[in-house]
């Protein structure tokens, strides 16, 4: 059975760090791009950074770009997600899932692919 664990979430300060991780099991990352999504509450989910397939590039949102870093170890069949400069607007809960995304006319574009069930998730929360 085909399923995604988000890990690596926390509480941080304003522009402190985390590193979050999506462990797929059940099938191969690899084969597939790779997004990253959050939502805070109250308001939609939102695509932030997404990884093509194999050693495919990155992609992010502007509002994540400078900060952000998305990486693919095909080895360990995960995603990661490195977050820096991190601002109380990244508070949300991350997901990750395999996407249709990239850039269109220069603006960053994010779909989650029909994949059954999203994963938990995991809590970023930026606070002092």
């Amino acid at each position: 059975q085909a399923q995604l664990v988000e890990s690596g979430g926390g509480l941080v300060q304003p522009g402190g760090s985390l590193r979050l991780s999506c462990l797929a099991s059940g099938f191969n990352l690899s084969y597939y791009q790779i997004g990253w999504f959050r939502q805070a509450p109250g308001k939609e989910r939102e695509g932030v950074s997404c990884i093509g397939r194999m050693r495919g590039g990155a992609y992010y949102a502007d509002s994540v770009k400078g900060r952000f870093t998305i990486s693919r170890d095909n080895a360990k069949n995960t995603v990661d997600l490195q977050m820096n400069r991190l601002k109380p607007e990244d508070t949300a809960v991350y997901n990750c899932i395999p996407a249709d995304c990239g850039y269109d006319d220069g603006t960053y574009y994010s779909r989650p692919l029909s994949f059954g069930s999203w994963g938990q998730g995991t809590q970023v929360t930026v606070s002092s």
